[in-house]
């Protein structure tokens, strides 16, 4: 479609296509439809495909909506057939009467033929029978019970028995104006009948796929369709699952699937746009589970009330029959039975947020795809798996918006980046440099050719129409499109220039921008069939397809005709970079002194900027010291040493010390005995630069405060750093949780009555509410009632689901979809006895603020151990906690996956290395000669020494002092030739020579200590030098020794190594690595910081010595002598 204005909102622009779209495809799903029905065997599908493009592409105009499409859409939503698995009776909603019924409903629900007059007690099923006599008493009490609830939906599936028979069926309601829809279907006798209502039964049949999707890293669509279409194969069984994605043409693709042995793939298919009518679409929007059990079953009809004013509609029935165009294709292509998923994601357009309840009543939402399973027999799913599966699509929905924003926001980032330089191109050649240099006005956005049009010259990038046909393309733009600045189409026939077809599938879509009068900028895009490829299977030799049969063959080259004139669409965030481009290219074009002028101006404006920046930097560090010292949380700092430096006014109110006395005070003499220990190390972490968060600990309190017991923090840690990133003090955020600390102290306590501690209104008890084991309501404690404004009475007995806390009409209205599911998998965590942590949560409360808290859920047992529903707190967290508690959330996703890539780096390395140890092992059992023999020994000193790297899996036990080291003989000579050979490679490259100043006598002495560390050592200090040595320079390697006797056995000796290079020294901030005075360490700073605390547990320390032209390591350790004499 094409858009002549660009200065509309690309928004609203995009919605309005998509309307107009839609209504096109409709009339043309109907034509195609009503074809069906009247051709029978004699339908033509490829042509009635083929009729698409001329329809929706035609105009700016939408078509009417005529006779046939209405006909077609009052047959979708007004139809009277269903499918025979189950059966279905309409009720009035105040009477509970019969007002529509299947013909087998009287089979299935009183198992007495209704031809036959009832006897005895049977009762009889009509128009008019009250549905609570069909039933036994406790499923007729169940039924009422959920049909007097305003969301019917909710309580679904509801188990009922037949009060003639016996069996049990489920029931699933819904409401529809006027009336109650109840679809029933027989629970199957190898099931264990559903208790237990709505999310959280279903969550437990697909609790594994929902962890799998839940523990998949950012940054991949395909892999998160991949594991959600593996996961459905497992749950469901169906022989083929499909993730289907619509495009923004409204074309389908299989974007991944699975199949069993032996099916045709249909991975990397395309369909057309009527292949899922629009009217479909809207249903699955509605209906987000859809299952056919079999389309070659006979439809069931159903009966209504001739009295009712208008038909019935079954559009949220289950049983629904499908269009017999539908049953057509399925048989087609071999597919006997379907279960499809709805995956209803944000539209893009509307991200922004709002706290308002009102203005936010739902996101704008959009059919991202189809999750489609297909079985090759008659498949029957029960509705709890059902369920389960619209659950799970829900999870997959939240990971697909995403992956999409992620995707986004990478594009976006791109072309910001692009923009940028094309900017800089123009500032130094303009406006050439936007397509001789490189990027170029072709990275901007995809396409595959560009012209710019620049003084009556035009420069060609791509592929582009000839000068004749881009004189033809000027023309009609000038003529057709001349009062505006440019126009975007996926197909120039379509959008009506008389010269497309002459074009061929070399440009079918154009974006054009007009910078002056004569100058222009054109994006040009072939054919969409062009970047088709199929990864189906290829047919046999003299095989062919019958295209008038729908078939997904067929439709894949429907699908090819429709696109041979039709380019990718131009999405919203290409089109503003191009007007972005376009208002920089205007400006770029303007006379040069007039630029010269601005220049002056922009300097002027700058130099402005920066007095009154520093003058608001000031205004800043004035204010952000205010709402430090008058924050509603307890605020405190220290210095490097530990002594107190802030003490906010929070603070000193809870702990009764007053700021004067606070200040000089070190933190650990004012905390408890036994968080001592806590803070210590905290403390020491902080100092280091590591940001611990979320650390409990209690401090005391004095004077005033003093009888009150100590207060409870929950603290987290926030360094403050020099000019040069030293870390100079740290700042502790914190949260009084004194009041919940101590309630849930009791509570924990308590193994009977825990109604005393829920229902006290003492002001210190945070929010509590709770469910029971079937996800009804059965807490909510006097803080939950104040919080919320919903009082006891109003929430016991509701869903706590969906009535209480939802997205839609419930008591406390949730912000989005996705904190729903996010609530619904942390209760069913919690019941299935899973740890949870604490997370964000929100909601509305009834007058329509937004709370912020975390949610923590526990589960809630008997005394005999069995589980009876889950227990919620709120604790209510200030700005700073929450935001400290998502960086740690980050943080912590960040550390496991570097640990996942560090363990699977430390296998492959591990095994590799036992192939090597292997060939030596076996070299050194064939004749070799000593010099041989020396470099073998030589090698296996290297293996050793990565086999000791490869166990260091917690560095921390280095750098705090707690490494054991090993105790073993060796000689001097061993480990400096091992540690010398480890850099000779990148010396020899450089040009280095090493100069080896040790004597024989030096280097044959025998000791005892951990050679492999010595040796690790040695080497990480001559590999720095070697870096910093300039090439072609020298590297000298010194050593001295002396000996100490400590009694008549044991004799020390002090090692000093010296390793000097030549030329440059090794960088400041590296050696203050090396010292840990900075926490953003790089790959060397951490191995001379690892050397050095080595060097340290072995009583020694290393120095740097600067002179002219050389610097200097200086190594100094201790070790013990060997008891054997030394060789000579």
């Amino acid at each position: 479609m094409s858009s002549s204005r660009p200065t509309q909102s690309s928004a609203s622009s995009g919605r309005s296509k998509h309307s107009a779209r839609v209504i096109a495809q409709t009339t043309v799903d109907a034509k195609l439809h009503a074809d069906f029905d009247e051709s029978g065997s004699s339908f033509d599908y490829s042509t009635s495909v083929r009729f698409t493009p001329n329809t929706v592409g035609g105009g700016d105009q939408p078509p009417r909506a005529d006779k046939l499409t209405t006909a077609y859409l009052h047959h979708i939503q007004k139809g009277k057939l269903i499918q025979p698995f189950g059966c279905l009776l309409a009720l009035d909603e105040k009477t509970f009467k019969v007002i529509a019924y299947s013909e087998n409903a009287p089979d299935m629900l009183t198992m007495v033929n209704h031809a036959v007059p009832s006897v005895g007690e049977h009762p009889i099923l009509g128009i008019g029978t009250d549905v609570r006599t069909i039933f036994t008493e406790p499923s007729a009490s169940a039924l009422h019970k959920a049909l007097s609830f305003c969301e019917v939906s909710l309580l679904n599936p509801v188990l009922v028995h037949c009060k003639t028979s016996g069996k049990p069926f489920y029931a699933i309601l819904h409401r529809v104006t006027g009336s109650l829809i109840i679809d029933f279907e027989p629970v199957k006798p190898y099931e264990v009948p559903m208790t237990a209502a709505g999310a959280l039964q279903s969550y437990k049949l697909a609790a594994k796929a929902i962890t799998h999707l839940q523990a998949l890293p950012s940054g991949s669509m395909e892999r998160v369709c991949d594991t959600m279409v593996q996961e459905v194969f497992e749950l469901t069984g169906y022989d083929r699952v499909m993730a289907y994605k619509f495009h923004q043409d409204d074309h389908g693709e299989v974007v991944s699937e699975i199949t069993k042995p032996g099916l045709e793939p249909y991975l990397g298919l395309h369909y057309p746009a009527t292949d899922i009518p629009q009217a479909a679409r809207f249903l699955f929007m509605k209906n987000k589970v859809r299952m056919i059990c079999d389309c070659r079953a006979k439809h069931v009809k159903v009966l209504q009330d001739e009295k009712l004013p208008i038909d019935l509609t079954l559009c949220g029935s289950t049983l629904r029959a499908p269009h017999s165009c539908h049953l057509q294709y399925m048989e087609n292509m071999n597919s006997i039975a379907s279960l499809v998923m709805a995956v209803v994601i944000n539209d893009g357009d509307e991200e922004g947020e709002s706290s308002d309840p009102n203005s936010q009543q739902q996101k704008r939402k959009r059919l991202w795809g189809l999750v489609v399973c297909h079985n090759t027999t008659p498949r029957f799913v029960p509705f709890p798996l059902r369920y389960a599966c619209e659950f799970l699509a829900q999870v997959f929905a939240i990971h697909v918006n995403k992956e999409l924003e992620l995707e986004n926001q990478i594009l976006e980032k791109n072309i910001l980046r692009t923009q940028t330089l094309l900017c800089d191109m123009l500032m130094r050649d303009a406006p050439l440099g936007i397509v001789s240099q490189t990027p170029n006005v072709m990275d901007l956005v995809k396409c595959d050719g560009a012209i710019l049009l620049y003084k009556n010259k035009t420069y060609r990038m791509g592929v582009t129409p000839t000068d004749f046909q881009l004189h033809d393309i000027v023309s009609w733009l000038s003529e057709y499109h001349m009062d505006s600045t440019g126009l975007s189409t996926d197909s120039l026939y379509d959008a009506g220039f008389p010269g497309a077809l002459a074009l061929g599938g070399v440009v079918c879509g154009m974006a054009a921008v007009k910078i002056t009068s004569n100058d222009m900028l054109f994006w040009f895009r072939c054919h969409t069939a062009a970047e088709i490829r199929w990864g189906g299977a290829k047919h046999e030799p003299g095989e062919r397809d019958d295209g008038r049969k729908m078939h997904p063959r067929s439709s894949f080259k429907a699908f090819l005709e429709v696109v041979k004139t039709r380019s990718l669409p131009w999405k919203d965030y290409e089109m503003d970079s191009i007007h972005s481009l376009q208002l920089i290219l205007r400006n770029a074009f303007k006379d040069s002194e007039a630029m010269d002028s601005n220049a002056i101006d922009v300097h002027t404006r700058i130099n402005d900027l920066k007095i009154s920046g520093m003058q608001e930097l000031e205004a800043v560090t004035s204010e952000m010291v205010r709402l430090i010292e008058t924050a509603t949380v307890p605020i405190l700092a220290i210095d490097v040493d530990g002594l107190v430096n802030g003490w906010n006014m929070k603070i000193a109110e809870l702990t009764g010390l007053p700021v004067d006395k606070a200040i000089g005070r070190h933190l650990l003499s004012l905390v408890e005995d036994s968080s001592a220990d806590t803070v210590k190390k905290m403390l020491y972490s902080a100092l280091q630069g590591k940001e611990e968060q979320n650390i409990q600990f209690e401090i005391k309190t004095h004077e005033s405060r003093s009888d009150s017991g100590p207060i409870s923090l929950v603290v987290n840690a926030c360094t403050s750093r020099d000019l040069r990133e030293n870390v100079v003090g740290v700042c502790f955020v914190a949260q009084d949780i004194t009041g919940q600390k101590t309630v849930m102290d009791k509570f924990t306590r308590i193994e009977g009555d825990y109604k005393a501690i829920v229902q006290n209104p003492n002001p210190l008890i945070p929010p509590i509410f709770g469910t029971d084991e079937f996800g009804w309501c059965c807490e909510w404690n006097p803080s939950m009632a104040k919080i919320s404004g919903w009082g006891r009475e109003d929430v016991i007995n509701k869903m706590l689901l969906g009535e209480v806390f939802g997205t839609h009409i419930a008591c406390c209205r949730l912000k989005n979809q996705e904190a729903f599911v996010n609530l619904g998998i942390i209760l069913n965590n919690a019941m299935t006895g899973q740890e949870s942590e604490k997370i964000s949560f929100g909601f509305f409360t009834r007058s329509g603020k937004y709370v912020e808290c975390l949610l923590s859920v526990s589960k809630k047992l008997d005394r005999e151990g069995s589980v009876t529903g889950v227990f919620c707190f709120l604790q209510l967290a200030s700005q700073e906690l929450q935001q400290a508690l998502h960086f740690q959330q980050l943080t912590e996703q960040t550390s496991l996956k570097r640990l996942k890539v560090l363990a699977y780096i430390r296998r492959q390395i591990r095994t590799s290395l036992s192939g090597i140890v292997l060939t030596r092992k076996m070299m050194e059992e064939t004749d070799l000669g000593e010099e041989q023999k020396r470099l073998l020994h030589t090698s296996a000193q290297c293996q050793r020494q990565l086999n000791k790297i490869l166990d260091d899996t917690n560095l921390d036990c280095i750098i705090d002092g707690y490494l054991d080291l090993e105790m073993v003989e060796f000689t001097l000579h061993d480990v400096l030739v091992a540690a010398i050979s480890q850099v000779m490679m990148r010396s020899n490259v450089k040009g280095i020579r090493i100069v080896n100043d040790l004597t024989e006598d030096f280097i044959s002495e025998t000791l005892y200590g951990d050679s492999l560390r010595l040796q690790q050592i040695l080497a990480d200090f001559l590999s720095i030098s070697v870096t910093f040595t300039p090439n072609g320079g020298q590297l000298g390697v010194a050593a001295s020794l002396t000996k100490d006797r400590l009694g008549e056995s044991v004799q020390l000796v002090h090692l000093e190594f010296r390793i000097t290079h030549m030329g440059g020294n090794v960088p400041e901030g590296l050696l203050s690595q090396m010292f840990g005075g900075d926490t953003d360490t790089s790959e060397e700073g951490i191995s001379l910081l690892v050397g050095r605390k080595l060097v340290k547990l072995m009583n020694g320390d290393v120095q740097y010595l600067r002179e002219a032209g050389k610097s200097t390591f200086i190594i100094s350790v201790e070790l013990a002598v060997a008891n054997n004499k030394p060789r000579g």
